[in-house]
């Protein structure tokens, strides 16, 4: 089959190329798709450099997450051959999504709703299950509390942009262009904030009459997510997401206590499986209803390394999903 592999430790465009290796094989409640699409993400650009936490040995298959169908089953799987189903590749040993077939294991797949295209469920878990975790099951958000999401117009903030607003909240999105701006406001952002042009505090110190934001909502870490603390209002949660900056949110302890706010840790594979069903019915549901929508740049397969670059530059409005086969 054909794949992208990942060869050494460098900039994507150094270390990404297009090879010819054996279709994997599904092992005890294990799953072999044909991929449709697959969804990238800062994690394949960070696999590229060797930073990311669950970096498989080289060479390896990068793609987090996909869309694809069942052609084969191993022993004590409970999927059916034919069906087409999204969710978490088996990145982590190597067997990604960004090639014609790939492995996942039966807890990390989900059912994908016969009108969503295959580039949107290729896209679709990790960011809407994070985001809905993150803001509900571990920020405890409430209608009507004020939600700032940094980098909102990424392939993280724009799920949560769309899922605390969902969830009735006033959503105040930071982004750095005009063009990512418009993107959050599409998504259903009360206003915006362009951290190339104002200050993000003073901005949303202001918006909030002084009071401040009762949650941000951080895949960006490093010293944006920092200074956020001082924009927080009293029992405000700062929602430790990810780390699109290259390092984590790190607030010095005496600030959150001084401000009475917390530091909360979100990661969504620490969700069981009857959670993530119950979580993924409800992303569904919104789903059907209008409230979640399409975000997604699509690529054709001859060009993937062209996504992973462009998502370690920056120049991504959305997400970007690598078109591989036709369903």
């Amino acid at each position: 089959m054909r794949a992208w592999q990942i060869t050494g430790v460098g900039a994507p465009v150094d270390v990404m190329s297009m090879v010819n290796i054996p279709e994997p094989v599904p092992g005890p409640s294990e799953v072999l798709l044909q991929v449709h699409a697959a969804g990238i993400g800062m994690p394949d650009a960070f696999m590229c450099r060797s930073t990311y936490a669950f970096s498989p040995p080289m060479p390896f298959v990068p793609g987090q997450e996909m869309c694809g169908t069942v052609v084969a089953v191993g022993e004590g799987s409970r999927a059916t051959i034919g069906d087409r189903l999204m969710g978490v590749t088996s990145f982590y040993d190597g067997r990604g999504g960004l090639a014609e077939y790939t492995i996942a294991t039966d807890a990390t797949l989900f059912r994908v709703p016969d009108d969503m295209s295959s580039s949107d469920a290729a896209t679709f878990r990790i960011g809407y299950s994070t985001a809905l975790i993150g803001l509900q099951r571990r920020g405890q958000i409430q209608s009507g509390e004020t939600v700032v999401v940094l980098g909102a117009s990424g392939g993280s903030g724009s799920t949560a942009v769309q899922i605390a607003a969902a969830l009735g909240a006033r959503v105040l999105a930071v982004v750095s262009t005009p063009e990512k701006a418009a993107l959050s406001l599409a998504l259903g952002a009360s206003a915006v904030i362009n951290r190339s042009e104002v200050d993000v505090v003073v901005a949303v110190n202001e918006m909030t009459d002084g009071r401040g934001a009762d949650l941000v909502y951080d895949p960006v870490g490093g010293d944006l997510a920092n200074a956020s603390l001082k924009c927080l209002a009293p029992g405000g949660r700062l929602l430790a997401v990810g780390f699109a900056s290259g390092e984590w949110a790190n607030p010095p302890i005496a600030e959150l206590v001084r401000r009475n706010v917390s530091l909360v840790g979100v990661y969504a594979g620490g969700i069981g499986r009857t959670e993530n069903e119950s979580d993924h019915e409800l992303l569904l549901a919104l789903h059907s209803e209008g409230k979640l929508q399409s975000f997604v740049q699509e690529v054709s397969f001859d060009h993937g390394v062209v996504a992973v670059v462009a998502v370690e530059e920056g120049t991504v409005v959305g997400k970007s999903a690598v078109i591989v086969s036709s369903e």
